[in-house]
């Protein structure tokens, strides 16, 4: 007999939105009959209205919010740039409402038909391994560097009702290589260096070590169309049995001549185990107008991002 632990599982990840989310992506992704949508943030610089759109979405969800998210509020140069009267808004706070038990930054959201558990990293995060925005993570979220940025992930991870849990990230972990083509490698000058979170680093390791099963960790943020290069940066890791998986594939909807093409990374989840992953562009007929497999669980090679 079937159960719900090996029916597969489709989930569509939505890479760094910026703005590019249309109501067709709903019916996108009705089409493509996905179980589960994982947004990775940055939906656009402070973009109440873009967030409202998603929060809106009649489909099981969960999402983190991005340093775009937290553009004009989260650091002193973005504070004098804001275009808004922050003494009357509180766009931030806005996003967080808006989304709700969906928003799993510093927490977890449970997926009982699916018999797992999603898990926020640190949200809001610019990446690397320097503490950014310290005013910011105090006020937001009583929180003063790595290691009690860690501890409230670890802790979400530990509150999740399955032990099956999937961790979702605006920026990566730390670990997945230092080159400026890897998940999280850092592509400006200098060139090169691991610009993943350390704090979700540990946390998946922790959470790994307390007998969590970790099939998938998603994230974004750092995209993947090189600034120095005309190779594309690598989507996929695999470790200690997790398939980590970058999915900001930026621009998200592209005109092309007389279509327009939107896209999605599509993990295949069997068992509990990640069996395929693929990049997915859907033409203005919802069709499949090209399909790029980025991991496939039989493959011993695994592909960067379509060029």
């Amino acid at each position: 007999m079937t159960t719900n632990r090996d029916k597969e599982i489709k989930i569509a990840v939505v890479g760094d939105v910026h703005y590019a989310w249309e109501a067709e992506d709903e019916v996108a992704l009705s089409r493509l009959g996905v179980d589960l949508v994982l947004f990775v943030g940055d939906f656009g610089n402070e973009s109440v209205e873009v967030v409202r759109a998603i929060a809106s979405l009649d489909i099981p969800k969960a999402a983190i919010l991005g340093n775009h998210d937290a553009w004009y509020s989260a650091s002193e140069w973005g504070r004098k740039q804001c275009p808004y009267d922050r003494e009357k808004e509180d766009r931030v706070q806005q996003q967080l409402d808006l989304l709700g038990a969906c928003h799993v930054g510093y927490g977890k959201l449970d997926f009982p038909e699916l018999n797992l558990s999603v898990v926020g990293s640190r949200p809001f995060s610019w990446g690397g391994e320097v503490w950014k925005n310290s005013d910011f993570y105090q006020k937001r979220f009583g929180v003063k560097n790595f290691d009690e940025s860690t501890a409230r992930i670890v802790a979400a991870a530990q509150s999740a009702t399955y032990e099956t849990i999937i961790f979702l990230g605006h920026n990566g972990p730390l670990g997945l290589g230092d080159r400026a083509s890897d998940p999280c490698g850092k592509d400006w000058e200098p060139i090169g260096g691991d610009y993943g979170d350390v704090d979700f680093q540990s946390a998946i390791a922790q959470s790994r070590d307390s007998g969590k099963i970790i099939p998938l960790v998603t994230f974004g943020h750092m995209h993947h169309w090189l600034r120095h290069s005309d190779l594309p940066r690598r989507a996929i890791h695999v470790a200690e049995g997790t398939v980590y998986l970058n999915a900001a594939s930026v621009p998200r909807i592209m005109q092309e001549e007389s279509d327009r093409l939107r896209n999605f990374s599509i993990v295949s989840l069997q068992a509990g185990v990640v069996s395929e992953i693929s990049l997915v562009w859907l033409g203005k007929d919802y069709a499949v107008a090209s399909k790029e497999i980025l991991y496939r669980r039989t493959e011993s090679v695994i592909k960067p991002f379509a060029s």
